[in-house]
Protein backbone atom coordinates (compact mmCIF):
# COMPACT_ATOMS: atom_id res chain seq x y z
CA UNK A 1 0.00 0.00 0.00
CA UNK A 2 1.24 3.47 -0.88
CA UNK A 3 -0.76 6.54 0.16
CA UNK A 4 -3.99 4.54 0.43
CA UNK A 5 -5.40 5.92 3.70
CA UNK A 6 -8.92 6.04 2.30
CA UNK A 7 -8.80 2.35 1.37
CA UNK A 8 -7.22 0.82 4.48
CA UNK A 9 -10.27 0.15 6.65
CA UNK A 10 -12.48 -0.99 3.78
CA UNK A 11 -9.75 -3.29 2.48
CA UNK A 12 -9.30 -4.84 5.93
CA UNK A 13 -13.04 -5.44 6.28
CA UNK A 14 -13.21 -7.16 2.88
CA UNK A 15 -10.18 -9.29 3.67
CA UNK A 16 -11.68 -10.47 6.95
CA UNK A 17 -14.92 -11.41 5.21
CA UNK A 18 -13.30 -13.32 2.34
CA UNK A 19 -10.61 -15.11 4.39
CA UNK A 20 -13.11 -16.29 7.00
CA UNK A 21 -14.61 -18.61 4.36
CA UNK A 22 -11.34 -20.27 3.30
CA UNK A 23 -11.38 -23.03 5.89
CA UNK A 24 -7.59 -22.98 6.26
CA UNK A 25 -5.01 -21.01 8.28
CA UNK A 26 -4.09 -17.62 6.79
CA UNK A 27 -2.15 -14.46 7.44
CA UNK A 28 -2.23 -11.02 5.85
CA UNK A 29 0.94 -8.97 5.43
CA UNK A 30 0.39 -5.28 4.78
CA UNK A 31 3.45 -3.65 3.22
CA UNK A 32 3.51 0.14 3.51
CA UNK A 33 5.81 1.34 0.74
CA UNK A 34 6.81 4.63 2.38
CA UNK A 35 3.39 6.29 2.48
CA UNK A 36 3.28 9.97 3.41
CA UNK A 37 -0.34 10.06 4.60
CA UNK A 38 -2.07 8.19 7.44
CA UNK A 39 -1.75 4.75 5.79
CA UNK A 40 0.88 3.52 8.28
CA UNK A 41 -1.09 4.79 11.28
CA UNK A 42 -4.27 3.04 10.18
CA UNK A 43 -2.48 -0.21 9.30
CA UNK A 44 -0.75 -0.25 12.68
CA UNK A 45 -4.13 -0.02 14.41
CA UNK A 46 -5.59 -2.79 12.23
CA UNK A 47 -2.63 -5.12 12.85
CA UNK A 48 -2.78 -4.62 16.63
CA UNK A 49 -6.44 -5.54 16.93
CA UNK A 50 -6.80 -8.28 14.29
CA UNK A 51 -5.17 -11.71 14.78
CA UNK A 52 -3.51 -12.82 11.55
CA UNK A 53 -2.80 -9.27 10.36
CA UNK A 54 0.88 -8.21 10.22
CA UNK A 55 2.14 -4.78 9.25
CA UNK A 56 5.56 -4.13 7.68
CA UNK A 57 6.57 -0.51 7.13
CA UNK A 58 9.34 0.24 4.65
CA UNK A 59 11.59 3.21 5.39
CA UNK A 60 10.89 4.93 2.08
CA UNK A 61 9.13 4.36 -1.22
CA UNK A 62 11.05 1.51 -2.89
CA UNK A 63 8.41 0.62 -5.51
CA UNK A 64 5.86 -2.13 -5.96
CA UNK A 65 8.35 -4.87 -6.84
CA UNK A 66 10.40 -4.25 -3.70
CA UNK A 67 7.24 -4.18 -1.58
CA UNK A 68 6.07 -7.51 -3.01
CA UNK A 69 9.53 -8.98 -2.43
CA UNK A 70 9.35 -7.84 1.21
CA UNK A 71 5.99 -9.59 1.55
CA UNK A 72 7.36 -12.82 0.05
CA UNK A 73 10.39 -12.71 2.36
CA UNK A 74 8.27 -12.32 5.50
CA UNK A 75 5.38 -14.62 4.56
CA UNK A 76 4.99 -17.92 6.40
CA UNK A 77 2.45 -19.75 4.24
CA UNK A 78 2.90 -22.34 1.50
CA UNK A 79 0.63 -20.37 -0.85
CA UNK A 80 1.29 -16.66 -1.44
CA UNK A 81 -1.28 -14.32 -2.99
CA UNK A 82 -0.15 -10.71 -3.68
CA UNK A 83 -2.93 -8.14 -3.72
CA UNK A 84 -3.01 -4.44 -4.55
CA UNK A 85 -4.21 -2.19 -1.75
CA UNK A 86 -6.35 0.11 -3.90
CA UNK A 87 -9.48 -2.10 -3.82
CA UNK A 88 -9.41 -2.63 -7.58
CA UNK A 89 -8.46 -6.28 -6.96
CA UNK A 90 -11.23 -8.17 -5.16
CA UNK A 91 -10.24 -10.11 -2.00
CA UNK A 92 -13.22 -12.42 -2.67
CA UNK A 93 -11.24 -13.89 -5.61
CA UNK A 94 -8.56 -15.33 -3.32
CA UNK A 95 -10.60 -18.46 -2.60
CA UNK A 96 -11.21 -18.97 -6.32
CA UNK A 97 -7.47 -18.77 -7.10
CA UNK A 98 -6.61 -21.27 -4.37
CA UNK A 99 -9.32 -23.66 -5.55
CA UNK A 100 -7.85 -23.52 -9.06
CA UNK A 101 -4.38 -24.19 -7.68
CA UNK A 102 -5.66 -27.34 -5.98
CA UNK A 103 -6.27 -28.77 -9.46
CA UNK A 104 -2.50 -29.23 -9.72
CA UNK A 105 -1.20 -25.84 -10.82
CA UNK A 106 1.83 -24.07 -9.36
CA UNK A 107 0.88 -20.55 -10.44
CA UNK A 108 -2.61 -19.16 -11.00
CA UNK A 109 -2.47 -15.76 -12.69
CA UNK A 110 -5.34 -13.30 -12.52
CA UNK A 111 -6.76 -11.84 -15.73
CA UNK A 112 -8.64 -8.54 -15.51
CA UNK A 113 -10.87 -9.36 -18.46
CA UNK A 114 -13.22 -6.42 -17.80
CA UNK A 115 -10.61 -3.91 -16.71
CA UNK A 116 -11.97 -0.75 -15.13
CA UNK A 117 -9.26 1.74 -16.09
CA UNK A 118 -8.80 4.55 -18.61
CA UNK A 119 -8.81 2.94 -22.06
CA UNK A 120 -6.18 5.05 -23.81
CA UNK A 121 -3.85 5.82 -20.91
CA UNK A 122 -3.67 2.40 -19.27
CA UNK A 123 -5.66 -0.37 -20.99
CA UNK A 124 -4.35 0.03 -24.56
CA UNK A 125 -0.64 0.37 -23.59
CA UNK A 126 -1.07 -2.58 -21.24
CA UNK A 127 -2.48 -4.78 -24.01
CA UNK A 128 0.39 -3.87 -26.31
CA UNK A 129 2.94 -4.64 -23.58
CA UNK A 130 1.23 -7.93 -22.72
CA UNK A 131 1.36 -9.00 -26.36
CA UNK A 132 5.07 -8.18 -26.63
CA UNK A 133 5.87 -9.97 -23.37
CA UNK A 134 3.97 -13.08 -24.45
CA UNK A 135 5.72 -13.17 -27.83
CA UNK A 136 9.22 -12.65 -26.40
CA UNK A 137 8.86 -14.92 -23.38
CA UNK A 138 6.83 -17.72 -24.98
CA UNK A 139 4.52 -17.71 -21.93
CA UNK A 140 1.13 -16.62 -23.25
CA UNK A 141 -0.93 -14.70 -20.69
CA UNK A 142 -3.47 -11.96 -21.30
CA UNK A 143 -2.60 -9.86 -18.25
CA UNK A 144 0.88 -9.79 -16.75
CA UNK A 145 0.18 -6.57 -14.88
CA UNK A 146 -2.53 -8.00 -12.62
CA UNK A 147 -1.00 -8.23 -9.14
CA UNK A 148 -3.62 -10.74 -7.98
CA UNK A 149 -1.96 -14.11 -8.49
CA UNK A 150 -1.48 -17.26 -6.43
CA UNK A 151 1.93 -18.90 -6.13
CA UNK A 152 3.24 -21.98 -4.43
CA UNK A 153 6.10 -20.90 -2.20
CA UNK A 154 8.41 -23.43 -3.87
CA UNK A 155 8.04 -21.44 -7.12
CA UNK A 156 9.29 -18.26 -5.39
CA UNK A 157 12.36 -19.78 -3.76
CA UNK A 158 15.80 -18.95 -5.05
CA UNK A 159 15.39 -15.70 -6.98
CA UNK A 160 15.06 -12.02 -6.17
CA UNK A 161 12.85 -9.43 -7.81
CA UNK A 162 14.22 -6.09 -9.01
CA UNK A 163 12.99 -3.18 -11.12
CA UNK A 164 9.45 -3.90 -12.33
CA UNK A 165 9.93 -7.66 -12.40
CA UNK A 166 7.06 -8.67 -10.11
CA UNK A 167 4.84 -9.07 -13.18
CA UNK A 168 7.32 -11.56 -14.68
CA UNK A 169 7.13 -14.16 -11.89
CA UNK A 170 4.89 -16.46 -14.02
CA UNK A 171 7.61 -16.37 -16.69
CA UNK A 172 10.31 -17.27 -14.16
CA UNK A 173 8.15 -20.10 -12.85
CA UNK A 174 7.19 -21.43 -16.29
CA UNK A 175 10.80 -21.55 -17.45
CA UNK A 176 11.59 -23.55 -14.30
CA UNK A 177 8.94 -26.15 -15.18
CA UNK A 178 5.96 -24.80 -13.21
CA UNK A 179 2.39 -25.38 -14.34
CA UNK A 180 0.90 -21.94 -15.00
CA UNK A 181 -2.76 -21.17 -15.67
CA UNK A 182 -4.69 -17.94 -16.11
CA UNK A 183 -8.22 -17.26 -14.95
CA UNK A 184 -10.50 -14.19 -15.03
CA UNK A 185 -10.81 -12.17 -11.82
CA UNK A 186 -12.93 -9.20 -10.83
CA UNK A 187 -11.63 -5.69 -11.33
CA UNK A 188 -13.27 -2.63 -9.81
CA UNK A 189 -12.94 1.09 -10.59
CA UNK A 190 -10.70 2.99 -8.23
CA UNK A 191 -12.91 4.73 -5.66
CA UNK A 192 -10.32 6.61 -3.60
CA UNK A 193 -6.86 7.99 -4.30
CA UNK A 194 -5.07 8.02 -7.63
CA UNK A 195 -3.02 5.62 -9.71
CA UNK A 196 0.75 5.58 -9.08
CA UNK A 197 1.58 4.52 -12.66
CA UNK A 198 2.01 6.32 -15.96
CA UNK A 199 2.91 5.53 -19.54
CA UNK A 200 6.64 5.59 -18.72
CA UNK A 201 6.40 2.17 -17.06
CA UNK A 202 5.97 0.49 -20.50
CA UNK A 203 9.60 1.19 -21.38
CA UNK A 204 10.76 0.02 -17.96
CA UNK A 205 8.81 -3.21 -18.38
CA UNK A 206 10.33 -3.94 -21.79
CA UNK A 207 13.86 -3.31 -20.48
CA UNK A 208 13.19 -5.57 -17.49
CA UNK A 209 11.93 -8.24 -19.87
CA UNK A 210 15.31 -8.21 -21.62
CA UNK A 211 16.97 -8.84 -18.24
CA UNK A 212 14.53 -11.66 -17.46
CA UNK A 213 15.15 -13.26 -20.84
CA UNK A 214 18.90 -13.18 -20.31
CA UNK A 215 18.87 -14.39 -16.69
CA UNK A 216 16.49 -17.28 -17.27
CA UNK A 217 17.71 -18.60 -20.61
CA UNK A 218 21.37 -17.53 -20.81
CA UNK A 219 22.48 -17.17 -17.19
CA UNK A 220 24.62 -20.31 -17.39
CA UNK A 221 25.74 -19.78 -21.01
CA UNK A 222 26.45 -16.05 -21.51
CA UNK A 223 28.95 -16.84 -24.26
CA UNK A 224 25.96 -17.60 -26.51
CA UNK A 225 24.79 -14.00 -26.20
CA UNK A 226 28.12 -12.17 -26.28
CA UNK A 227 29.59 -14.64 -28.76
CA UNK A 228 26.58 -14.32 -31.04
CA UNK A 229 26.85 -10.53 -31.07
CA UNK A 230 30.59 -10.84 -31.61
CA UNK A 231 30.06 -13.11 -34.59
CA UNK A 232 27.69 -10.55 -36.12
CA UNK A 233 30.29 -7.81 -35.76
CA UNK A 234 33.02 -10.06 -37.18
CA UNK A 235 30.78 -11.06 -40.08
CA UNK A 236 29.91 -7.45 -40.82
CA UNK A 237 33.56 -6.43 -40.65
CA UNK A 238 34.55 -9.26 -42.99
CA UNK A 239 31.90 -8.29 -45.54
CA UNK A 240 32.96 -4.64 -45.37
CA UNK A 241 36.62 -5.61 -45.90
CA UNK A 242 35.86 -7.90 -48.83
CA UNK A 243 33.71 -5.25 -50.50
CA UNK A 244 36.48 -2.69 -50.04
CA UNK A 245 38.94 -5.08 -51.75
CA UNK A 246 36.45 -5.65 -54.58
CA UNK A 247 36.13 -1.91 -55.16
CA UNK A 248 39.91 -1.51 -55.06
CA UNK A 249 40.77 -4.39 -57.40
CA UNK A 250 37.84 -4.21 -59.85
CA UNK A 251 36.77 -0.57 -59.93
CA UNK A 252 40.01 1.03 -58.80
CA UNK A 253 38.42 2.86 -55.88
CA UNK A 254 41.04 3.83 -53.29
CA UNK A 255 40.60 2.71 -49.68
CA UNK A 256 40.67 6.33 -48.49
CA UNK A 257 37.63 7.19 -50.63
CA UNK A 258 35.29 4.81 -48.78
CA UNK A 259 34.48 4.21 -45.09
CA UNK A 260 34.55 0.44 -45.64
CA UNK A 261 38.08 -0.10 -44.22
CA UNK A 262 37.10 1.73 -41.03
CA UNK A 263 33.93 -0.34 -40.81
CA UNK A 264 36.02 -3.48 -41.26
CA UNK A 265 38.36 -2.54 -38.42
CA UNK A 266 35.49 -1.50 -36.16
CA UNK A 267 33.69 -4.79 -36.81
CA UNK A 268 36.75 -6.86 -35.95
CA UNK A 269 37.58 -4.88 -32.80
CA UNK A 270 33.96 -4.92 -31.54
CA UNK A 271 33.65 -8.62 -32.37
CA UNK A 272 36.79 -9.54 -30.44
CA UNK A 273 35.70 -7.43 -27.45
CA UNK A 274 32.32 -9.21 -27.36
CA UNK A 275 34.04 -12.59 -27.52
CA UNK A 276 36.34 -11.65 -24.63
CA UNK A 277 33.39 -10.36 -22.60
CA UNK A 278 31.62 -13.67 -23.18
CA UNK A 279 34.63 -15.63 -21.95
CA UNK A 280 34.91 -13.39 -18.90
CA UNK A 281 31.19 -13.84 -18.18
CA UNK A 282 31.63 -17.63 -18.40
CA UNK A 283 34.36 -17.48 -15.75
CA UNK A 284 32.20 -15.27 -13.50
CA UNK A 285 29.23 -17.62 -13.83
CA UNK A 286 31.33 -20.55 -12.68
CA UNK A 287 32.68 -18.55 -9.73
CA UNK A 288 29.11 -17.52 -8.81
CA UNK A 289 27.75 -21.08 -8.80
CA UNK A 290 30.69 -22.90 -7.29
CA UNK A 291 31.54 -20.37 -4.56
CA UNK A 292 27.99 -20.43 -3.18
CA UNK A 293 27.21 -24.11 -3.71
CA UNK A 294 24.40 -23.29 -6.14
CA UNK A 295 23.18 -25.58 -8.89
CA UNK A 296 21.99 -24.67 -12.37
CA UNK A 297 19.10 -27.14 -12.17
CA UNK A 298 16.03 -27.46 -9.93
CA UNK A 299 14.92 -30.75 -8.36
CA UNK A 300 11.17 -31.32 -8.23
CA UNK A 301 11.15 -34.58 -6.26
CA UNK A 302 13.17 -37.68 -5.46
CA UNK A 303 11.57 -41.10 -5.13
CA UNK A 304 13.28 -44.15 -3.62
CA UNK A 305 12.33 -47.52 -2.23
CA UNK A 306 11.01 -47.43 1.32
CA UNK A 307 10.01 -43.77 1.22
CA UNK A 308 6.39 -42.90 1.96
CA UNK A 309 6.34 -39.79 -0.21
CA UNK A 310 8.39 -38.23 -2.95
CA UNK A 311 10.12 -35.15 -1.63
CA UNK A 312 13.10 -32.97 -2.29
CA UNK A 313 16.01 -33.42 0.12
CA UNK A 314 15.99 -30.62 2.72
CA UNK A 315 19.73 -29.93 2.46
CA UNK A 316 19.85 -29.82 -1.33
CA UNK A 317 21.78 -26.81 -2.68
CA UNK A 318 19.59 -23.88 -3.57
CA UNK A 319 18.69 -23.81 -7.29
CA UNK A 320 19.72 -20.72 -9.16
CA UNK A 321 17.16 -18.45 -10.80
Amino acid sequence: MYNEESNVDLMCDRLRQSLATLGMPWEVLFIDDGSRDRTAELLTAQALRTPGFRFIKLRRNFGQTAAIMAGIDHACGEIIVPLDGDLQNDPADIAMLIAKMEEGYDVVSGWRRNRQDASLKRVLPSRIANGLISRISGVHLHDYGCTLKAYKRSMLTGFRLYGEMHRFVPIFASWQGARVVEMPVNHHPRRFGSSKYGLERIFKVLLDLMVVKFLTQYETKPIYVFGGVGMLFLGGGTLAGLYALWLKLVDGVSFILTPLPLMCMFGFIAGLMCMLLGLLAEVLVRIYFESQGKTHYAVDSITEAGADTAASPPDHPEPAR
